[in-house]
């Protein structure tokens, strides 16, 4: 209340109860004398008047104050909603404008918005549901925030277009740091002479120095083979829109010199410390490498990416790391108790192979070791039956059960055939020891990996991991001596993933072939192990009946209603491979399991393992497989078919 209402209010208080004071004392006057009586009361009366005409005064001065009060918040109020940034709708119960005020006006540029639908003069918000209460537009090339307060039927609208180029200049400057690596710069380097080596680095040299200055990235030399790149966010999404074309460019430049040189990238982004970019930097070219190289990988925050790809691993002929990798598995072996090998789930031919290989290692260091295998499938039916009629071998064959009473702190754990925990027999055993070995012949997955083993043998160009496992045995022991079914069942492995030597083979697979067939491998053994069911032969026919060619892509599938086992997708598509005129080929099938399982082979015109990886699988370029679950054959044709042809998925240039 103001001061002089209050100062009023309190004198007509005063007054009031003097009046009631002076009425008691007249009261008492009259019966004493009465005309002090009457005097009193006259007096009475006086005063009466005047509180009266007071009160009143004041009950007019507070209403004039709360009418000049009210209209002074309602013209402020008017003001705020008429000058304040933010736009504002009232919609009635069709959704149709019944007020707004001067900023919608400019906004819309329309002076005739009553009466409207809302969707009419926003059609942005045709995408957007009440349900949200906040949601961004773009209205004439502005950004709008929009609240909506269904209850009211209000909607508000700030314009936040200069708050989003602010944010966007920001995140575009941030630091990246990147790592450009000459993949096979030393196994090319071979045989070449210094002057001939010098022009081969010169010319590769200037070509990833044109492109860095065309992008402006700042680009030290590390090592010969090895360069580091300072860049921004701005500049990597450029790279990203051209895919990494520099691979392109160095693989096509020495191509035509038929020296087969590839780059790999390794970039670290959304992250303020430099540190951390340069360890997301080194990390991502180490997922480049393991999947090949020619590629570029990128870690964005938690986001992996890759680009490229498109070429065969290049196979390393220097021996030096096997040597290495031989010997560090040996000092591992010595230090441990024990050690339990295991593949993935439903084994191969590969997978038994080197695991009976690395066994083979074991007992060469004089170790106890076993090999996980919960039960047999097709694959290997023939190899386990000579394995349990093998008077030393089957005895080191275990459950996992077994297994995980078995494991203590200082076993040693090694993985063959595979890199994902998720795959691999019994995943408990990763988590049960903190040595955990790990050999492996399969492009590097981009979501899944064994976490911190203590020994990676990762090499994407070997043929097979039994053909890695026979390299290490060389080096484990001069006088390394093998039983024949050891050595067959290695050989095995290698005949069974190259394709009797059709495909994905090197120099390297035949020396480690020959040195298996030098160690007692029998072929005639080997020819056994891999004999056919005629069962599983009609069953693979059944598949191949339907089989529909699109150009030079077969895709084929299961009968409904019938499941099949992963071998024999496997068998199918390497079967519709050797057709004419088939360079891609995939297989979508039900599985026992209730899963839907796909195989897919390619003579290297088509990256399948990119497509594979879309699909949640991976592999090889020209081999690779997924699962699929809570889905059918038809979805997953379907969602194959969106893939290979709408996206291009593997299609390479």
């Amino acid at each position: 209340m103001p001061k002089f209402l209050s100062k009023r209010w309190y004198g007509f208080h005063i007054i009031l109860a003097f009046a009631y004071g002076l009425l008691a004392a007249g009261l008492l006057a009259f019966f004493i004398r009465w005309y002090a009586g009457l005097a009193g009361l006259l007096v009475l009366l006086i005063m009466l008047f005047f509180t009266v005409r007071n009160q009143r005064a004041a009950e007019d001065e507070l209403e004039s104050y709360i009418q000049t009060l009210t209209h002074r918040i309602k013209k402020a109020s008017d003001e705020v909603i008429n000058r304040m940034p933010i736009g504002i709708l009232l919609l009635d119960q069709e959704r149709k404008i019944e007020w707004y005020n001067p900023l919608i006006q400019q906004m819309t540029e329309d002076n005739e918005l009553i009466g409207k639908h809302l969707l009419d003069v926003f059609p942005p918000l045709a995408d957007v549901t009440e349900e949200t209460q906040k949601a961004e537009i773009t209205y004439k090339n502005r950004i709008y925030q929009v609240l909506f307060r269904p209850e009211e039927r209000l909607l508000y609208f700030t314009d936040i277009t200069d708050y989003k180029e602010l944010l966007m200049h920001y995140n575009e400057g941030k630091l990246v740091l990147a790592i450009v690596y000459l993949d096979n710069l030393d196994e090319v380097a071979q045989g070449l002479d210094e002057q001939v080596r010098s022009m081969l680095l010169t010319n590769v040299t200037g070509l990833i120095t044109k492109w860095a200055h065309k992008y402006d990235i700042y680009l030290k030399r590390m090592s010969s083979d090895k360069f580091i790149a300072v860049l921004d966010e701005g500049t990597l999404h450029q790279l990203e829109e051209t895919r990494f074309d520099i691979l392109d460019q160095v693989r096509e430049m020495t191509g035509k010199n038929k020296v087969p040189l590839t780059l790999s990238i390794g970039v670290g982004a959304g992250r303020d410390m430099f540190i951390e970019l340069g360890e997301m930097a080194q990390s991502s070219l180490d997922v480049a490498l393991g999947r090949g190289g020619d590629q570029a990988a990128i870690k964005n925050g938690d986001k992996l990416t890759f680009y490229g790809g498109k070429s065969n691993a290049v196979e390393k002929r220097n021996r030096v790391r096997a040597r290495v990798i031989s010997h560090a598995l040996r000092d591992l072996i010595l230090e441990s108790d024990h050690i339990l090998i295991m593949g993935h789930r439903m084994p191969d031919m590969d997978a038994i192979g080197a695991a009976i290989g690395v066994l083979k290692a074991v007992h060469a260091n004089e170790k106890e070791g076993y090999i996980l295998l919960d039960e047999s499938n097709p694959a290997i039916e023939r190899l386990i039956q000579e394995v349990e009629e093998h008077e030393m071998l089957g005895h080191y064959f275990i459950t996992s059960e077994q297994a995980v009473q078995m494991v203590t702190r200082r076993t040693l754990v090694v993985v063959v055939d595979t890199h994902r925990p998720s795959m691999v027999i019994e995943p408990r055993l990763l988590t049960s020891t903190s040595k955990v070995v790990l050999i492996d012949h399969h492009r590097r997955s981009a979501d899944e990996f064994i976490s911190d083993p203590v020994l990676i043998y990762l090499e994407p160009y070997a043929s097979s991991t039994s053909e890695l496992v026979t390299e290490l045995l060389q080096y484990q022991n001069e006088k390394l001596s093998m039983d024949v079914l050891e050595a067959t069942a290695l050989l095995a492995g290698i005949v069974v993933d190259t394709k009797s030597f059709a495909f994905r083979t090197g120099s390297r697979t035949f020396e480690a072939a020959s040195f298996l067939r030098r160690k007692g491998a029998d072929t005639n053994l080997l020819q056994t192990l891999l004999k056919e069911d005629l069962d599983q032969y009609i069953r693979r026919s059944e598949i191949l009946q339907n089989t529909q060619v699109y150009q030079s892509i077969a895709i084929a599938r299961g009968k409904d209603g019938q499941t099949y086992g992963q071998l024999l997708i496997a068998q199918a598509a390497d079967t519709l491979l050797t057709m004419a005129g088939i360079e891609a080929a995939f297989v979508v099938c039900k599985r026992p399991d209730e899963m839907i399982g796909i195989s897919a082979r390619s003579l290297g015109d088509f990256n399948v393992q990119l497509i594979m990886e879309k699909l949640g699988g991976g592999g090889h370029i020209n081999n690779a497989a997924t699962q699929i679950k809570n889905s059918t054959v038809d979805e997953a044709v379907a969602q194959l078919k969106e893939i290979i042809f709408n996206n291009q998925g593997g299609k390479q240039k």
